[in-house]
């Protein structure tokens, strides 16, 4: 569902902000790249393949939280107060709850498997509802 929900929240945010289309699209499109490349760490066998994705998808994620935060936050400096105030606080649940999913996958049992399935399963599921329904 991440491949629909997040880029769905990027696009709302960048509408917020009054970012362009090339904005947008550029970061819907890193987005979907930071999606496939997580998945795909989950997926791989091997040890080394399944933290080289993790690491990439990691990157890509850092990359989308500075755009976000450089470019959208550019886009909206010319808004109105109450529409900068939104923006910040839409942008600070992304910022900060996307900023814990690389960390929960590897403490889960995808990565280094510190936590058992039922805390990662409830870590995720808080995350999905914070960063999700909170923004909403």
């Amino acid at each position: 569902d991440w491949l629909f929900t997040t880029p769905l929240l990027l696009l709302d945010i960048g509408l917020l902000a009054g970012a362009s289309q090339r904005d947008i699209g550029a970061l819907v499109g890193l987005d979907a790249f930071m999606i496939v490349t997580g998945l795909a760490a989950t997926l791989m066998k091997i040890t080394v393949a399944r933290y080289a994705f993790w690491t990439i998808s990691t990157i890509a994620m850092v990359f989308l939280l500075y755009y976000l935060a450089a470019v959208f936050g550019d886009a909206v400096s010319d808004a109105d107060e109450d529409t900068q105030s939104t923006f910040n606080a839409l942008r600070n649940i992304i910022l900060v709850t996307w900023a814990i999913y690389p960390v929960a996958w590897l403490v889960g049992t995808e990565g280094l498997a510190l936590t058992g399935l039922y805390g990662e399963t409830l870590l995720f599921m808080v995350l999905d509802l914070v960063a999700k329904v909170g923004f909403g």
